[in-house]
């Protein structure tokens, strides 16, 4: 792994701006770069302490905000189909450019018609680097300043993902946002996605490294950009560093990107440190572009987020978990598969409206996942999609209506509630 400790884009507060009103801004620059998306704004409709309401024009269509993304990593959510995703009430799905550069790759998917040809969903996309896939296979990857070389899991071929590369990959595959590529490191040793239990911390020489490098990769992401149609956003990094956090931010706002995401959290940090990370970050971020929270996570990291400033979200949570049996509801979490649930002919959710709630007893469901019945998974992944994004929806109406801390507290107080 590469120690160069060059310093990434000189620091210039004077050079954030645009207009908070309307959310647009220029796409005048060096000669043949393309700076910003066409069709590509965002309009803050309300506020409520640092809470916000906006609304996000992509040239698929518009997203209310703040708002979940669905992670359908391969293309699809697993099980669930679009019919069904946009009944739950997605706007903008998610999926991953290295998975999708594995197979059946860029090429492919271009040639039917890009990810909304491909998939049939006519929505927004937004698709991640592959940034932390990459930098996660820690045994088969190797990174350097020109980006990450890895052993592919699929075919055991060597392969490699650049930051202009990344972006190439994108633009073929024709999503809405694309994401730069970031070196995504935990912040504390062991820790895995959404952990906030992990031991010893990561040497803060260490996370700023990473941070520095991800500033030149995303130097490098601006740069390679060709589509006008597509929005790019870059990622803050910096770990629970509130300084780290801070230089990021500063120095990722010179390269005036479309969007700009909370990367590298949800790996070893408490939930105080991650608040502050990210209000810290938000506070230099403009207010006239979107800000993404990567990876979070259970309902209560959302609100977190959203009282923060966020304004859009995914996570593997609520389909991972609701596969086996642990589900988010109005009353708090209910684990399905315990035996107290054998002859429970309650709904999940009385106050859901999703297939598995409207149709179906607890006692069917945890029949079906002690079977190993496809459909008891499919019906408890899509409740869960059906309880996020419905508790997004509510976080925009509280927001206008000024009532988002209530709903907070509300949400922090069932938290960890069994139902």
């Amino acid at each position: 792994m590469s120690t160069d400790d060059s310093k990434g884009p000189h620091v210039d507060a004077s050079g954030l701006g645009g207009s908070a009103e309307t959310g647009t801004h220029n796409a005048t620059a060096e000669a043949g770069l393309v700076r910003a998306a066409e069709g590509f704004a965002i309009k803050v409709l309300a506020q409520d302490g640092l809470a916000r309401r906006a609304r996000i024009s992509t040239p698929h269509g518009e997203i209310e905000t703040p708002t979940f993304m669905p992670v359908a990593t391969f293309g699809a959510v697993r099980g669930i189909s679009n019919e069904e995703l946009a009944g739950a009430g997605a706007q903008i799905l998610l999926s991953n450019t290295y998975h999708l550069h594995e197979r059946p790759g860029e090429e492919t998917i271009e040639a039917l018609g890009g990810l909304h040809g491909f998939t049939g969903w006519s929505g927004p996309w937004l698709t991640d680097s592959g940034g932390f896939q990459g930098t996660s296979l820690s045994d088969r990857a190797k990174i350097e300043e020109e980006g990450v070389t890895f052993t592919s899991p699929v075919d055991g071929r060597r392969r490699s993902l650049t930051p202009e590369g990344a972006i190439h990959i994108q633009e073929a595959l024709g999503s809405d946002i694309a994401m730069v590529l970031d070196e995504c490191i935990p912040i504390a040793e062991g820790a895995s996605d959404g952990d906030d239990t992990a031991g010893g911390r990561t040497e803060t020489r260490e996370l700023e490294r990473a941070m520095q490098r991800t500033l030149r990769w995303a130097e490098g992401s601006r740069k390679a950009r060709r589509r006008k149609d597509q929005a790019v956003f870059a990622i803050v990094q910096g770990g629970a560093s509130e300084d780290l956090r801070r230089q990021s931010a500063e120095a990722t706002c010179q390269l005036d990107f479309d969007g700009y995401a909370h990367g590298g959290l949800g790996l070893g940090e408490s939930r105080d440190e991650r608040r502050a990370a990210v209000t810290v970050a938000n506070q230099v971020l403009p207010a006239d572009r979107p800000r993404y929270l990567m990876g979070l996570g259970r309902p209560i990291d959302l609100l977190d987020g959203i009282a923060a400033g966020v304004d859009l979200f995914d996570c593997v949570v609520p389909t991972r978990n609701g596969r086996h049996g642990l589900l988010f509801t109005s009353q708090g979490v209910l684990r399905v598969r315990n035996a107290i649930y054998q002859r429970d002919d309650n709904p999940i959710d009385p106050e859901c409206a999703c297939p598995a709630c409207r149709n179906h007893s607890r006692g069917y469901l945890r029949h079906l996942i002690h079977s190993g019945e496809s459909l008891g998974s499919r019906l408890t992944a899509l409740h869960n999609l059906t309880y996020y994004l419905n508790l997004l929806t509510r976080a925009q109406r509280a927001i206008e209506a000024g009532t988002f801390e209530a709903l907070h507290a509300e949400i922090e107080e069932i938290a960890e509630r069994r139902a």
